[in-house]
C-alpha cells in the first residue's frame, strides 16, 4: 500500500467497552478506505479503466456533498 495508515483506536475514547472498539476500528478503516484498496490491488486494472472509475467516484461525491449541502441549508432556513 503506498500510503501509510495511522488507524488507532484507545480504550479511553470508547469507554473500555471492547465492541464499542471493534465497530469504531471498522468504520474508520472503511472511512479511511483500507479494505476496498486492498480489493482492488488483487486484480491488474488498466489505466483507463481506472481513470473512469476514480471520476464516476468523485461524481457520486460531489453529488452526494451538494445534496447535504442542500439539506443543511432547508434546515436552516426552516429554523429562521
Amino acid at each position: 500500500m503506498g500510503k501509510g495508515y495511522q488507524v488507532k483506536v484507545t480504550a479511553k475514547e470508547c469507554k473500555g467497552s471492547t465492541d464499542r472498539m471493534i465497530r469504531r476500528f471498522i468504520k474508520k478503516c472503511k472511512r479511511v478506505r483500507i479494505v476496498e484498496e486492498v480489493r482492488d490491488r488483487r486484480t491488474y486494472k488498466k489505466p483507463s479503466v481506472a481513470k473512469r472509475e476514480k471520476r464516476i467516484r468523485a461524481a457520486r461525491q460531489r453529488l452526494r456533498d451538494e445534496q447535504k449541502r442542500r439539506r443543511a441549508q432547508e434546515r436552516r432556513n426552516r429554523k429562521i
